[in-house]
């Protein structure tokens, strides 16, 4: 990659001068910016084109990312359609559709992999796309297990690759600033954070046998995952709540952007312990197969805590919002989410309330906007040299680390100690958990 970019500005710059002295007049437009930028510019895939795929419109269309989009991928052929029809209306070029990311990878010409799949996929697929030279964005949960976590970080290294997460909000302006201020005492020394979301999901349909439906590859979909025969419902958005082939919860849906921000503010990496007290409370005989309410505890050293206050389906907004965080310090409190910040003294008073009016997503489906703009132009820039990484995998990775230890004290019943240098659990069922089955040949292995 790196010799066909020297070639390309070496060649490229050598023959400006004639060229544009001969025949820029007879140029179009496309014809000029493909020569003027093509020393910088980067070779864009998507896979997965679901909801998350709108996030990516914006960062890829603005002239100034200097990025061209080769490739739209899913295992679900009416994805691709809507993908190209989507883009068509911010780009005047058309990327190629393909359905296996194995065969997009194998591209040479693809410098960046933007790895909006299901969460089973997030670290094999990003694996795949490191050992291809690829760099990486992985939407968030980065990982489906501890193991993959612990994969996915070695790999970055070990592949020298650009790995960022989806966890957008450390690319929000009015974020990076209140939690600077928090680190520089405007709240006295910060020892708790509460990170909480609500939503109002509703009923999901039983799994039941069916046909696979058409334009999908569901041996493809399933991929890492053990194999089994399709149910209704699976493939698109509620393979979320049905078990743990595939997702993470709302924890790992939701809370990986809250627990970031809580974490960020206190200074905190691995937790001492957690503690959980999660069920399903609603719509009792439906679908959903986990919790959809849970409250977490981490317990972290110098006297650190941070709390998690997920609620799936119970819109009720104890804290006034869909979705935010809480950091409480010694001298005052800060509350923040991905539009604004209010900072309070000690006594409750608001003495400083910024809105930043960003226009980014908060708990409808999809989402997107410009923190999420700023998110994925960090990762270019920061592939050029031109910056550093708002969310490097090796630091996002611990924020989902809390994300796994709450799915997993849930699953065994039980709250469990950690050792706060490595992340390793100190419980045997729990360290059982570390790990998943894998489908044979799909190992995320390097």
């Amino acid at each position: 990659m790196t010799s066909r970019r020297n070639f390309i500005k070496k060649t490229t710059l050598a023959g400006t001068g004639i060229a544009l002295g001969s025949s820029a007049m007879a140029m179009t437009a496309r014809s000029y910016r493909n020569i003027m930028g093509s020393n910088e510019r980067l070779n864009i895939a998507i896979a997965g084109l679901g909801r998350r795929m709108g996030a990516f419109i914006e960062p890829i269309a603005l002239k100034e990312s200097n990025v061209k989009l080769l490739y739209l991928c899913d295992v679900m052929e009416k994805q691709g359609l809507k993908g190209q029809k989507a883009f068509k209306e911010h780009i005047d070029y058309s990327p190629k559709f393909e359905n296996d990311i194995r065969r997009v990878l194998d591209d040479n010409h693809v410098d960046v992999f933007i790895n909006a799949t299901p969460d089973h996929w997030h670290t094999p697929g990003s694996i795949l796309a490191m050992k291809a030279g690829k760099h990486v964005y992985v939407e968030k949960p980065c990982s489906h297990n501890m193991y993959e976590n612990e994969q996915l970080v070695k790999a970055s290294k070990h592949f020298n690759r650009v790995v960022q997460m989806g966890n957008q909000q450390r690319s929000s302006g009015h974020t990076i600033e209140i939690i600077k201020e928090i680190h520089d005492g405007v709240i006295g020394k910060p020892y708790k954070a509460l990170a909480f979301y609500s939503n109002g999901r509703g009923e999901v349909p039983l799994q039941q046998a069916a046909a696979v439906p058409e334009g999908l590859d569901w041996d493809l979909w399933q991929g890492p995952a053990p194999r089994r025969a399709y149910t209704s419902e699976t493939w698109n958005y509620n393979w979320h709540w049905y078990g743990w082939d595939y997702g993470t919860a709302e924890a790992g849906n939701n809370g990986t952007h809250e627990l970031d921000v809580a974490r960020w503010a206190l200074q905190v990496n691995f937790p001492r312990s957690v503690y959980v007290e999660a069920e399903k409370r609603h719509f009792i005989n439906d679908g959903w197969e986990m919790y959809d309410d849970m409250e977490a505890t981490f317990n972290f050293s110098d006297n650190k805590i941070i709390k998690w206050d997920g609620k799936s389906r119970n819109e009720y907004k104890t804290y006034g919002t869909g979705r935010g965080t809480i950091i409480y310090g010694t001298e005052g409190s800060v509350y923040v989410d991905r539009g604004k910040y209010v900072l309070y003294d000690r006594s409750g008073k608001a003495i400083k309330t910024f809105d930043s009016e960003s226009n980014e997503a908060g708990t409808a489906l999809g989402g997107g906007g410009d923190t999420s703009t700023k998110h994925v132009q960090n990762l270019f820039q920061t592939i050029r040299g031109k910056s550093t990484l708002a969310a490097p995998i090796d630091d996002a990775s611990i924020s989902m680390a809390m994300v796994h230890y709450a799915n997993i004290a849930y699953r065994i019943k039980q709250g469990f100690d950690i050792d706060d240098q490595t992340g390793m659990m100190y419980n045997r069922d729990a360290m059982n958990l570390w790990s998943r089955s894998y489908e044979p040949g799909w190992e995320p292995v390097f």
